[in-house]
């Protein structure tokens, strides 16, 4: 009985002592509950307003999120982490703080790649080398940008596919962006016979191009003589037309060689075809005639 008594009292000692301690720190759990309050309370705030402000300045509605989020966050961090110190538990906090610091570092290595992504998806959104519905080449993906978040791009190519790219694939490659100057180059090359007059056979063509709907009038259109082709003397055309789809650019360069093939035909030039002359003297410079009718003339040896 004697030990049975002595352990009720060290209970009753303990929870005495345990109501002392709660009494005690009363006020402090009331002061660390109104500032978890207003913490929260801040942080919507901050979220308001940095959301609003960013409305200026950032048009990418995935980022505006992140920051603000993040402010958000970040904000009600601080107060958690105030409150933990009016209880005096720094020490609680410095370990909260060294384990994050170890998981974040772990997490770190091994999501690397999504890491990858996501800055670089953050940094797209800032300085924005592509955007919806622009025309885009990077890699061995061409298409229209469908969509942009903070891990990767949608594209849709000419086939109509989807195309889901890594933000990291787009940030560290070549990009070339059909879109956003506005204009864009058509470059056709062309041969013509080499019994033409090449003077008459510019102008011709240049007047066959300009008559095509659709080119812009305060761009060059240029014809630059470039070779001496195997049968043909080779020339490029390059005109502008407006930066639309792929189709238009496709539609424009199916107009302009219409155009120069009528013009041609009327005109009578010639466009050339790989001609091959067949050699078979052991010398050379024997025709394939001549030898049939030496072969004809030949006497036959009588039996």
């Amino acid at each position: 009985m004697t030990e049975a008594w002595n352990a009720v009292e060290l209970v009753e000692q303990k929870l005495v002592s345990w109501s002392k301690a709660f009494i005690q720190m009363l006020p402090n759990l009331a002061l660390a509950a109104l500032i978890v309050v207003l913490g929260w309370l801040l942080a919507r705030l901050a979220r308001m307003l940095v959301s609003k402000l960013l409305q200026r300045f950032i048009p990418s509605g995935t980022l505006k999120g992140l920051i603000s989020t993040s402010t958000y966050l970040l904000v009600m961090l601080v107060a958690l982490f105030a409150a933990l110190s009016v209880l005096h538990l720094d020490k609680t906090v410095t370990s909260i703080l060294a384990g994050a610091g170890i998981i974040g570092l772990a997490l770190g290595f091994a999501f690397q790649d999504i890491a990858a992504n996501f800055i670089s998806g953050i940094l797209m959104a800032i300085q924005r080398p592509v955007r919806v519905g622009e025309l885009i080449e990077t890699g061995d993906h061409f298409g229209v940008v469908q969509r942009i978040d903070l891990r990767t791009t949608e594209l849709k190519n000419q086939q109509g596919i989807q195309v889901i790219i890594p933000n990291k694939d787009i940030f560290q490659s070549a990009l070339f962006n059909y879109t956003r100057n506005g204009t864009r180059r058509v470059d056709l090359q062309v041969g013509i016979s080499y019994g033409e007059d090449l003077e008459k056979v510019e102008l011709i063509t240049l007047d066959a191009v300009r008559s095509v709907e659709g080119l812009l009038a305060d761009e060059p259109l240029e014809l630059f003589y470039t070779g001496f082709g195997d049968s043909s003397i080779d020339f490029e055309l390059r005109f502008w037309i407006a930066a639309k789809t792929q189709g238009y650019y496709t539609k424009q360069r199916h107009l302009a060689i219409k155009a120069i093939k009528a013009a041609y035909d009327k005109a009578g030039i010639t466009i050339p075809f790989p001609i091959r002359t067949l050699d078979f003297g052991i010398k050379g410079g024997q025709k394939l005639d001549a030898m049939l009718r030496s072969a004809g003339q030949a006497p036959t040896k009588q039996g």
